[in-house]
């Protein structure tokens, strides 16, 4: 089972700035970019509307958002100097 889910939903090693925050959210960023590739194929294969389609990455988009603000990246620290 591991190893047809490692072939389905295939994980990179990540290379940036290690902080739990950050490898959370790149697996959440892998897991989106892995879905809307799922669905761009089957609304090219027919299988979904674009509108369907659009519909689905649209609310995996507000998912991935939510998931970075709700793990702070991307905020400005409170450092007042430049």
């Amino acid at each position: 089972m591991a190893a047809r889910d490692n072939f389905l939903q295939p994980r990179s090693r990540y290379y940036g700035e290690f902080t739990p925050e950050h490898l959370v959210f790149n697996a959440n960023l892998q897991e989106f970019a892995q879905k809307v590739s799922y669905i761009c194929s089957l609304e090219t294969g027919g299988k979904m509307t674009p509108e369907q389609a659009y519909e689905e990455i649209k609310v995996l988009w507000k998912e991935l958002k939510k998931s970075k603000k709700d793990l702070g990246i991307g905020k400005v620290e409170d450092d007042p100097e430049p």
